[in-house]
This record gives structure tokens, C-alpha cells and sequence, in this order.
């Protein structure tokens, strides 16, 4: 799928999506399921790892990342605000390694499987996108903050962490943000191969 582009090419097509990341993470912040938004600024994120690959996708998740954090450190992430005051050094990690991976592991799995079929590769990455970016997040959150997760559980009407964290933040945060990137496949496939066409 990855093909040739002059550093020009990479550079203007990074910066838009760079942009249309940092625009849709800013209005998908205002979306709340609980204490958290679902990540809309994924959608850019995998078509530039498809697109440009894994790197690129990496540089695109970072940028969301960051994003995040400004947010966190901003106070507007409510839940993000929460971990920040209790751990910060456990919460910036879990930002900046979750999005920047996410954004990696999507270009990764497109690259091995879109030579194959175009739509299976951007299919797979849509799905590699939010299962590594919720992924890490619930990791951290249960690993530095426990007691945390399971007092948000408890508020919910959870019995514990795990419960809150399977059914509350995984089973619904997590099957919105899978769900708007599987349904934008195939308008997904349609921009990348235009702009293979054009250029």
C-alpha cells in the first residue's frame, strides 16, 4: 500500500492531518461517555499511517497525544486532570505512549496487509488504532491508578475496578471509537486512493 512520496508530499499531507487531529480531538473533547471522550482524531491518525506508514502514523499519534495532555494540564479533561493531580509522571507517560503507539501500530499492520487488499489493510488498522490506544490506557489506569478507577466504578454503580473498566470505559468508550472508524472504512479507502491516483 505504502508507495513512494517526495518529502514534500509527506510533509504538507502530515501537517493537514496534523491539523484535522488537532481540530477533531479538540471538538471530540467536548463528546463525554463518563469521564472520558471518544477519540475521533483517529480517523486522520489511520489514514496517514496507511498513507505514509508507520512512522508517520506514530508522528500523527504523538501529535494527538500532545494534544491530550495540553487538555489534561488544562483542566478540560476532566478524568485526565483527576490522574495528572494524583500521579503526573504515570499519566503524561500513559498519554504520550498510548496515542503515539496507536498511530504506529496502524501503519504497522496496514503496511503488512494492504499490498494484499487495500480495504482489509484499512480495515485492520482501524481496528489496531483504538484496541492499542484504550488498550494502554486501561493498562496504566489499573496498573499506577487503582483505587482511582475503582472509586469512578463504585459512583457508576460498579462492584469493582475491573468491572468499571470492562464494561464502563471498555465496552462503551471503546466500541464508540472502534465504531466510527470501522463505519469511515470505506470513506477511508476512497480518500487514499485518490490521493494515490493524484500523485
Amino acid at each position: 500500500m505504502k508507495k513512494k512520496y517526495s518529502t514534500t508530499q509527506v510533509l504538507v499531507g502530515t501537517a493537514v492531518l496534523a491539523a484535522l487531529v488537532v481540530v477533531l480531538q479538540t471538538v471530540g473533547s467536548g463528546i463525554k461517555i463518563g469521564p472520558f471522550s471518544p477519540t475521533l482524531s483517529l480517523v486522520p491518525i489511520i489514514i496517514g499511517a496507511v498513507i505514509f506508514g508507520p512512522n508517520i502514523g506514530g508522528v500523527l499519534g504523538f501529535v494527538f497525544s500532545m494534544v491530550v495532555l495540553i487538555s489534561v494540564l488544562a483542566g478540560t479533561e476532566v478524568g485526565g486532570a483527576t490522574m495528572f493531580s494524583l500521579n503526573p509522571v504515570a499519566t503524561v507517560l500513559i498519554i504520550l505512549i498510548k496515542g503515539t503507539l496507536a498511530g504506529y501500530l496502524s501503519g504497522f499492520v496496514a503496511a503488512k496487509l494492504a499490498n494484499k487488499n487495500t480495504t482489509l489493510g484499512v480495515a485492520a488498522s482501524a481496528v489496531a488504532a483504538p484496541v492499542c490506544n484504550t488498550g494502554i490506557f486501561c493498562i496504566g489506569a489499573l496498573i499506577f491508578f487503582y483505587d482511582l478507577i475503582q472509586g469512578w466504578g463504585m459512583q457508576a454503580g460498579y462492584d469493582n475496578a475491573f468491572a468499571y473498566i470492562l464494561l464502563a470505559l471498555i465496552g462503551l468508550n471503546f466500541l464508540v471509537e472502534l465504531a466510527i472508524d470501522i463505519v469511515l472504512v470505506p470513506v477511508i479507502v476512497r480518500i487514499i486512493n485518490a490521493v494515490r491516483r493524484t500523485v
